[in-house]
This record gives structure tokens, C-alpha cells and sequence, in this order.
């Protein structure tokens, strides 16, 4: 089978998953799509951005020529909550290699007025259509075998930063990176983990979108806790993942201000980088 038919082959089977039934959008009429954000994406009651990301991300898939996020940016003006939502999207420009596309994603309020919580730009293209081409000094995290890792269900009792979205993910962290977890967090504003989706639904480039901020903020590394709510997130889909667990590295470099951005860099089982990310998060100081 061709490489491009087996990829679609492998998105045919993707559907069944609790990611794929959580981020599903019902489209309304052109352009208009309806969905119930599911509280099962939450930390610390607020909904995980990434997942959000996907939400929008599937509309915009279905709304343009091509299926496959390159580049999607985001920013998150308003803060999202479970429940019913509207998703509205623009098609910008439609080419050969690339479709450009907007959406935003609209909740009432207790008034009964809708409110903007995220707007997004986004460029989409087909994946299996670039050239087998890669020149790269990246080099993919060294991790220790998960068996050496530890997941939220290893702890004793819930900690913090832990939620609804950790029962659906599966998340091994580097145990280098989890002194915040028993008090002693290293200063250093790194995270890295194994990472999956708890069911064994394989990554996919909608997937990666949630991928790139499901692990615990590097806030906690560096000795702050609580809710560090996200401002701008930026993704870049460089490759369709590989089948396997992924390996995802994030590292902060300057916390000031009260604001931090988080790079991040999401591996494949065969060590292709495919996907990276920066976020501009705010962190609750004092």
C-alpha cells in the first residue's frame, strides 16, 4: 500500500477514541459548528488548553481544502468552561500546498450573551505531501525507559496540577523533572515525559495539539504552584506521527513580569520531531 494510502487508512480506523468523541464538532450550517466541551479535559476546573486547541483545530480540518495543521496559533482571550460552545470559522485564502483559515470559539454568559474565549489563525497543508527531506541538529530527549518513569496513578495521593485530564492521559514523567512533586522542586524550569492518550488511540496531528500542553506546567520545576493559564500557543505540525508512545521535552528559559513562555519539542517512537510548540503563559506570583 502507498505510504499516503496507509496514512489515510490509519486515520479511517482513528474515531472511536475518547479524544476523537470529546473534540467532535457538529457543523450547524457553513461555517458554524456546535459541540459540548466535556468536563473530562480539566485541571484544577479549567479546561486544558490543548484540548481546546483540538476543538478548534477539527473545525478548521473540516472547513478547509486540507485536513493536516501545519502551523496554528492561538490566543486565549477568555476562560473556557465545560459545556455547550460555538465554533465559527473564515477560510482566508485557499492554494495548492497550503489553505489559510481563522476560527474562534464563542460560550454565552450568565446574561445569555456570547462571549469570545479563543481566536486562531492557522495555515493547513497535507502532511504526506512533503518531501522525505530532514536536516536537523534536534536531537530527541534522553528519557528513561518508562518502567523508570513515573504517572500520576503511581502517587499515593493526588497532587498538585492533577485532574479530570489526568485519568486520559498516559503520562510517564523523567523522574529528574518531578521534584516539585515531593516538595523539592529543582529550580530548573524543565518537564519531560512519555506520552500517550490512556485508551491507546495512536498520536495523530490533531492529537498533537493537546500533546504540547498536557504535561505539568514547568512553573511547578521551578518552585511556583498553582494555575498557570495559557495567553498565546503557537504549534508547529512538522511530520505525521509514527505509531507508539511519544517523548515530550519542555523548557522554560525566563519567568518575568509574572509571564513565562514553554518551549516545547513532541517525539515519535522512530525519533522524529513532530511537532514543536511556544506558549506565553501568565503564573500567579506571592
Amino acid at each position: 500500500m502507498p505510504e499516503a494510502a496507509s496514512a489515510q487508512a490509519a486515520r479511517a480506523t482513528i474515531g472511536d477514541s475518547e479524544f476523537d468523541r470529546d473534540t467532535a464538532v457538529t457543523r450547524r450550517e457553513a461555517g458554524v459548528y456546535d459541540i459540548d466541551l466535556n468536563v473530562g479535559w480539566t485541571i484544577q476546573n479549567a479546561l486544558n488548553g490543548g484540548y481546546l486547541l483540538a476543538v478548534l483545530g477539527r473545525a478548521l480540518a473540516d472547513a478547509l481544502p486540507h485536513a493536516d495543521p501545519f502551523s496554528i496559533s492561538a490566543h486565549y482571550l477568555t476562560a473556557s468552561r465545560p459545556g455547550p460552545a460555538v465554533v465559527r470559522t473564515d477560510v482566508i485564502r485557499t492554494g495548492r500546498r497550503l489553505s489559510t483559515g481563522q476560527a474562534s470559539l464563542f460560550q454565552r454568559d450568565e446574561e445569555g450573551q456570547e462571549v469570545e474565549r479563543i481566536r486562531v489563525l492557522a495555515s493547513y497543508g497535507d502532511l504526506d505531501a512533503l518531501p522525505d527531506d530532514v536536516r536537523t541538529t534536534a536531537e530527541p530527549p534522553a528519557i528513561p525507559p518508562m518502567d523508570q518513569c513515573f504517572g500520576p496513578q503511581d502517587a499515593p495521593d493526588r497532587v498538585a496540577g492533577r485532574s479530570a485530564i489526568a485519568d486520559r492521559l498516559f503520562l510517564k514523567l523523567d523522574p529528574s523533572t518531578l521534584g516539585w512533586a515531593v516538595g523539592a522542586p529543582s529550580g530548573k524550569g524543565e518537564m519531560r515525559s512519555w506520552f500517550g492518550l490512556a485508551d491507546g488511540r495512536d498520536a495523530d496531528p490533531l492529537s498533537l495539539l493537546l500533546a504540547v500542553d498536557a504535561l505539568p506546567p514547568t512553573a511547578f520545576e521551578i518552585g511556583l504552584s498553582g494555575w498557570v493559564p495559557t495567553v498565546e500557543l503557537t504549534v508547529h505540525v512538522r511530520c505525521r506521527p509514527a505509531p507508539g508512545p511519544l517523548r515530550i521535552t519542555i523548557t522554560t528559559r525566563n519567568l518575568a513580569g509574572g509571564f513565562l513562555e514553554e518551549d516545547a519539542e513532541v517525539w515519535d517512537s522512530t525519533d522524529r520531531l513532530v511537532a514543536q510548540s511556544r506558549q506565553l503563559a501568565s503564573v500567579r506570583l506571592g
